[in-house]
């Protein structure tokens, strides 16, 4: 193919570091938020009992929830009882899952497990023919023997997925396809369509490829997103070419059985053929989500406090893309820099929000600590380990937003346990993507949140906590959850 496949480039981070950053992905420059809003209590109690596992949710302004909230849609029945703002999404791969041989059915053996912890989506790997062993270089989009296993061991794990009321998303790569054949001018930029197949064919020419394609020489308009490097950046203003990836996620939802989309790289096209792409599929109101690497803010000393402009980034192309999420990586970077250097005054924003994409739009905001680009085996952005995980989810289980949980974690790293009881602990008390949240106290070592007035939530090293600020047992309050750096009450 002429393709870089897995070699690596570095890519600046922030001032006096690099981090290492795979070719095939090209994701932006991760820079910095916060400083501190320091919020001082006098008076403190000395609870014995440390850090607690918990989610808080985010007191947006009315006006701003009123803007921003969309209706929901119906789900096909076998999920129908699944409500979008209450989910709780599963990364049902890591990198290397590819690697490990007939995962389908591994994903499939897990059912079990996966439901008896309360996860109400799973993202699945892209099913596509790829160049690329973990599947973010497709080829042909209608040949689903993967390394991941075949079509029918696909069809028979959505199915057993459904009937367990897990929904299965599809991880959709449409910003580029790796083209089959060198055309006449010797690059590769001839597509082929050798599965025989519904709807329109995929054997696409130079007409498929941005004319703006700095390697591949696309006869199409201009790209309407950011290059990518390492395969053809297709033109999704042409009619047909969006026509037949619509008939191809159409294949994928009806013949195979997914009901929802992650989409891979969303910067790299344009936020307004999102609607097409969702809502003559599965619909605008299904759980879909996109991508979005966000380029953080970063100062010679370190993660900036203010990520605003990171964040706004995310709500301009959430308001083109219809009834879209995306993943939060604000929130994702800001936290982790709070767990790993003691800085949770990190965690409020100016106007008493959370301070990602979570504190603007939290119905719209997938939250998650790691993912297989950032964490798993490729380790480019990883969370801060050694227990400080169970910190992060605390944090993303008790909040606002839908959490977003990684398959390692659960499965690998020993945090099953206290991600499962959190996940408890959020469905018991009703903690939902709108809930509300109240920041009482951000300091460096210490984090309190009141989550609609059923849950409170403390991070941080610090043992003692202001005296108006602790739960009271008289009052209803009973601990529900302890971790690392963490606690949770609840309200009985």
């Amino acid at each position: 193919m002429g393709l870089t496949l897995c070699g690596k480039e570095t890519v600046p981070h922030m001032v006096g570091h690099t981090r290492q950053q795979p070719a095939v992905q090209r994701h932006p420059r991760c820079r910095n938020p916060v400083r501190a809003v320091e919020l001082r209590r006098k008076q403190t109690y000395n609870h014995q009992h440390g850090t607690v596992c918990t989610a808080a949710a985010v007191d947006a302004p009315e006006a701003q929830k009123e803007k921003h909230e969309q209706p929901q849609a119906d789900q096909s029945p076998s999920t129908k009882h699944v409500r979008r703002e209450e989910a709780i999404l599963f990364q049902g791969f890591g990198w290397d899952s590819c690697k490990v041989g007939d995962w389908w059915n591994i994903v499939k053996s897990k059912i079990p497990d996966m439901k008896d912890a309360g996860f109400t989506h799973i993202w699945l790997p892209p099913p596509s023919q790829s160049v690329a062993d973990q599947g973010y270089l497709p080829g042909q989009l209608y040949n689903l023997d993967s390394k991941y296993g075949n079509k029918e061991q696909l069809q028979e794990l959505c199915k057993e997925l459904k009937a367990a009321g897990i929904v299965p998303l599809a991880d959709i790569v449409i910003n580029h396809r790796c083209a089959d054949e060198k055309g006449e001018d010797g690059v590769y930029n001839t597509f082929r369509d050798d599965i025989t197949h519904k709807g329109e064919k995929v054997d696409w020419g130079k007409w498929a490829i941005t004319c703006d394609d700095p390697d591949f020489g696309g006869e199409g308009s201009p790209d309407t997103g950011d290059d990518y490097g390492p395969a053809p950046d297709l033109d999704h203003t042409n009619d047909n070419l969006r026509s037949s990836i619509v008939d191809w996620m159409k294949w994928l939802q009806h013949d195979i059985g997914f009901e929802g989309w992650r989409f891979d790289f969303v910067k790299g096209y344009g936020a307004e053929f999102m609607q097409q792409y969702c809502g003559e599929t599965v619909g605008n109101n299904a759980f879909n989500v996109g991508e979005y690497w966000a380029d953080l803010k970063w100062g010679d000393d370190g993660l900036e406090y203010d990520q605003n402009e990171p964040r706004q980034t995310l709500v301009d192309w959430l308001e083109k893309a219809g009834g879209c999420f995306l993943f939060d990586f604000p929130t994702k970077g800001i936290l982790a820099e709070a767990v790993r250097h003691s800085q949770y005054w990190r965690l409020i924003d100016h106007e008493g929000r959370m301070p990602g994409l979570a504190g603007y739009w939290p119905s719209r905001s997938v939250t998650f600590i790691d993912n297989h680009d950032t964490g798993s085996t490729q380790q480019h952005w990883p969370f801060p380990g050694h227990k400080a995980e169970e910190t992060g989810y605390a944090y993303i289980l008790t909040h606002p937003g839908m959490p977003c949980i990684m398959w390692e974690h659960y499965f690998d790293y020993g945090l099953g346990g206290c991600i499962k009881h959190l996940v408890e602990v959020r469905k018991r008390n009703g903690i939902d993507s709108r809930s509300s949240l109240s920041i009482k106290l951000a300091e460096a070592d210490i984090y309190v949140a009141h989550v609609s007035d059923k849950l409170v939530v403390k991070l941080g090293s610090r043992s003692d906590m202001p005296q108006e600020l602790v739960p009271q047992e008289n009052e209803g309050w009973k601990i529900a959850a302890t971790g690392k750096d963490f606690c949770v009450w609840e309200k009985q």
